[in-house]
């Protein structure tokens, strides 16, 4: 079970036209295999360019944790040292909220979607529309 790059690009897609739909500040996207590596990246015009390391962090924390970013920032404000030390431990790679969201295909995590440019909240509805869009569970 693994996601295509078409699917990747799918995801991404759409995730920014539910984003100019919502009216949202221009996006990035980062689509990451069930091991955290890349997939497919998109960053809009008007996005800062370090917003490829954020949209990656959001999903990558996801991936490492088997959790999405919303459950990660609520880990994170209940355990602070915890969570600062699991970073320590991925090298800094990950993002502690929501914008993060897991595509699932049945109950196996078979990868992940970050998304940055807007709220945290309004990242994670768009990254939960275009993993839907190309077929799978989100789990935001």
């Amino acid at each position: 079970m693994t996601i295509t790059l078409e699917q990747a690009q799918t995801m991404i897609a759409v995730a920014r036209d539910k984003g100019r739909e919502m009216g949202l500040k221009p996006l990035s996207v980062a689509v990451l295999d069930a091991g955290g590596h890349l997939l497919a990246f998109a960053r809009e015009d008007g996005a800062s360019p370090g917003r490829f390391e954020i949209a990656r962090g959001k999903a990558y924390g996801c991936l490492m944790l088997g959790m999405p970013g919303s459950a990660i920032l609520a880990r994170a404000e209940q355990q602070p040292y915890f969570v600062a030390a699991l970073n320590g431990a991925y090298d800094g790679k990950f993002i502690p909220v929501p914008g993060g969201v897991l595509v699932l295909q049945g109950e196996a995590i078979i990868g992940a979607v970050g998304v940055t440019g807007d709220t945290s909240d309004n990242d994670a509805a768009v990254a939960v529309a275009g993993i839907e869009a190309a077929g799978f569970t989100a789990k935001a």
